[in-house]
């Protein structure tokens, strides 16, 4: 792992495009928050296929949970929820940055999350971190695709 994210670090000139198919959500986005914090600039492909590890009813109770806070004076100022994967995976690596400071602030302006994959990444190399690999079959994780539909994302 170490030695691949050596490799990663060089390339800052163009964008570190990473492929979510089997991966992790959380120890994928620390991987991605590293990278942000370093200058790098990142982009999450297959947003859709991230996976959470847990029981479903579990992920999905608390989740709706989440949804369930709102501004007592009035609902429509806030909190927003996400419910697409991509802006769910985007709060995910926001809430392991500092963006209250300025390099948080201008390391969140460089990630870019895509629900599938975007014609212009295409023909980038993919990567996706040994670390965040799913190690069971895909019966004991949910995907983000999935928690997305529950919670009300319609596609």
């Amino acid at each position: 792992m170490a030695s691949k994210q050596e490799k990663v670090v060089e390339m800052k000139g163009r964008p570190i495009v990473i492929d979510g198919t089997d991966l992790i959500a959380g120890r994928l986005c620390s991987n991605v928050a590293k990278l942000l914090l370093q200058g790098n600039n990142v982009s999450i492909v297959n947003c859709d296929k991230i996976m959470m590890s847990g029981k479903r009813k579990s992920i999905v109770g608390e989740y709706k949970a989440f949804l369930e806070i709102a501004s007592i004076l009035h609902p429509k100022h806030g909190p927003y929820h996400p419910r697409r994967p991509d802006t769910i995976i985007s709060r995910m690596v926001r809430g392991m940055l500092p963006r209250k400071k300025p390099s948080g602030a201008t390391a969140l302006k460089r990630l870019r999350a895509y629900i599938g994959v975007p014609r212009e990444l295409k023909t980038f190399e993919k990567i996706q971190f040994d670390n965040a690999k799913i190690r069971r079959s895909n019966a004991y994780y949910t995907s983000i695709a999935e928690l997305g539909r529950t919670i009300g994302w319609t596609e």
